[in-house]
């Protein structure tokens, strides 16, 4: 399952950083010492996909640069940031090179945990979409190059749908459905006998896929201020937003009970009409025997298209000896095009770099054949028109870990006024120690 290749965001995970606070730095960032260090050797490069994913990216740049090597270590993402904080925190030489969850940047440079790379500054303005290139910044400083990018598809089921006389949603951006409509579909599709369930979505508890759902309604992203440390999860748009999304479990459109990585295998088995997932989805599912198609990420009506973006990006350790060469790899990995579509050669993630994105894309179309149709062109749109990153801020981490946890027990039936403010007490509480 490829859904890790996404910085997909974890309570547990969250948690753990949540202990080690945002304390204990002077908030200017990790500084590289003036020696680059050496022009050749080994240069130790950890993240948490498996070693395939960049072997293609490892072997083009060691074929471009005779006399580096690199060595890539993989940590399980359920263990990677807990690991990394602690890892980092103790200046640990071990690491020159790590992939950084873009919404962490800003507590990682916050920290000293992140290399200064503003003299890259205007070359990545111009490589990549003007979000990236923002979510990568922290107090006027980029701290890290954009490796990936990411979207959302609406799937949906054929033969379902079908059978409740259904006309499936285009693929056109410009005809996209509203949250209404894939509901009213979904429980057609289930009164026929042709689903189990109407609607899903593969991270249920995640702010990075239900972030849309408030956004569209005009609720914000949840953090507001000049400090981006105030909650503001009470707007009407958050509070119209979780008492929809509730009521979709309340009332069985959508399955309670399942989570994690079993999402996925719901849609792929035929138990539900329609299901939001991302690009890795459109090779996962094409092992599955349903028949299915791919539309644009719906929105509410009398709102606007909002979709998710960003993924992980790649960052030096300001405690690397081995400075230059460290640069070396990530400039090639994300700002040469080449380099960057190479990171993608093993998966179905989203290339960040503009031009290999225009070389990347029409790809999309043929994953899967024909079921595929029309995700390249979705893809563009989104990424030009619709796209919405997760907020800046250093206390993203403990915002994520207190919103992953009231996702959940809206979803299990909790009152979502009420679960909203007790969010915003929690948050409020948490971020004190930070502002």
């Amino acid at each position: 399952m490829r859904r890790n290749l996404f910085a997909l965001p974890a309570v547990a995970v969250a948690a753990a950083l949540l202990l080690a606070g945002c304390g204990g730095s002077s908030g200017s960032g990790g500084q590289a010492t003036t020696d680059p260090g050496p022009e050749t050797g080994t240069i130790k490069f950890t993240g948490t996909d498996n070693a395939e994913t960049y072997q293609p990216v490892i072997k083009a740049f060691e074929a471009k640069n005779p006399g580096i090597k690199v060595t890539y270590t993989q940590i399980p993402f359920d263990q990677f940031n807990a690991t990394m904080q602690q890892r980092l925190s103790a200046k640990d030489t071990g690491i020159d090179v790590y992939t950084v969850d873009e919404p962490r940047v800003s507590q990682l440079a916050a920290k000293g945990f992140l290399t200064d790379l503003s003299d890259l500054d205007a070359k990545v303005k111009t490589s990549f979409s003007a979000t990236a290139y923002k979510t990568n910044h922290f107090r006027d400083k980029l701290w890290s190059l954009p490796m990936w990018n990411s979207t959302q598809f609406l799937f949906y089921n054929k033969t379902a749908l079908a059978k409740a006389k259904v006309t499936p949603p285009a693929a056109d951006p410009e005809q996209r459905w509203t949250w209404e409509q894939v509901e009213a579909a979904g429980r057609k599709a289930m009164q026929a006998g042709g689903t189990k369930y109407g609607l899903f979505l593969e991270q249920p508890e995640a702010y990075y896929q239900l972030q849309p759902l408030a956004e569209s309604l005009g609720g914000g992203s949840g953090i507001e201020g000049d400090d981006a440390l105030t909650p503001a999860v009470e707007t009407d748009g958050w509070k119209k937003a979780m008492h929809w999304y509730g009521a979709t479990f309340a009332s069985g459109l959508s399955p309670r009970g399942i989570g994690g990585f079993q999402t996925g295998p719901v849609f792929a088995a035929g138990d539900v009409a329609f299901f939001v997932g991302g690009p890795w989805d459109l090779k996962i599912f094409g092992s599955s025997k349903i028949d299915w198609g791919v539309a644009p990420m719906p929105y509410f009506q009398g709102g606007k298209p909002v979709t998710p973006t960003g993924s992980w990006s790649l960052g030096v350790n300001p405690a690397s000896k081995q400075q230059g060469m460290a640069r070396k790899f990530v400039e090639f990995a994300t700002l040469d095009p080449a380099g960057n579509l190479a990171t993608t050669k093993t998966t179905t993630i989203i290339p960040a770099n503009l031009e290999a994105q225009k070389q990347y894309t029409p790809q999309m179309d043929t994953f899967s054949g024909a079921k595929t149709a029309g995700a390249a062109a979705i893809t563009t749109y989104e990424s030009e028109h619709t796209a919405v990153s997760r907020p800046v801020s250093v206390g993203y981490i403990q915002f994520e870990e207190v919103m992953g946890k009231a996702f959940a027990d809206i979803r299990n039936g909790t009152n979502s006024d009420a679960r909203l403010q007790e969010a915003t007490r929690q948050l409020t509480d948490a971020w004190k120690s930070i502002k």
